[in-house]
Order: C-alpha cells, then sequence, then structure tokens
C-alpha cells in the first residue's frame, strides 16, 4: 500500500502515479522502477494542483524542485488523463 501525499488516499502501487526525482529532475515514473526518491499521487487533478503549487512534493521528495519541472509534471498529468480518455472512449 501506498499513500497520496497530496490527499492522503491509500491504494496499492499499482493505482497511484510515482513521481521520481533523478539527477536529470523530476519526472513521472511509469514502471514504478526509476531510481531515485519517490513520492506518490492519486490521479485526481486537484492532488496534482496542490503538490505543484505547494512545498509537498519538493519535502516528499527531498529537495527543491523548479518551475520547469513542476510544469513539465502538470504536462504529464494532462497527457495521462488524455491517454486514459481515449482508453475508454474505445
Amino acid at each position: 500500500m501506498r499513500t497520496c501525499i497530496a490527499c492522503g488516499l491509500r491504494a496499492p502501487k499499482r493505482e497511484l502515479v510515482r513521481i521520481v526525482r533523478a539527477p536529470s529532475g523530476v519526472a513521472v515514473d511509469p514502471t514504478g522502477k526509476m531510481s531515485g526518491r519517490g513520492a506518490y499521487l492519486c490521479h485526481e487533478e486537484p492532488c496534482w494542483q496542490a503538490v505543484t503549487k505547494g512545498d509537498r512534493l519538493s519535502h516528499a521528495l527531498r529537495g527543491s524542485i523548479s518551475a520547469e519541472d513542476k510544469q513539465r509534471l502538470l504536462a504529464s498529468r494532462v497527457q495521462m488523463a488524455k491517454t486514459s480518455a481515449d482508453k475508454e472512449a474505445s
């Protein structure tokens, strides 16, 4: 079981999205196997907005998060939502 750092939802690892702080920056880890400090988020939009506006993600990943990294995470969230909607439509 893992916990969303924004809302506290406890769910199995595969039901949450892993965010990882790697040497190249912060990224979404779709496999859950990237090396680096990780934190989990649920798929809800308010959670993604909360962690990109506040310091929760920086605290969870134990490092500062750049504005570019935050924008990239939000773009990843939009892409995941789009992919999910396309799968449901099929």
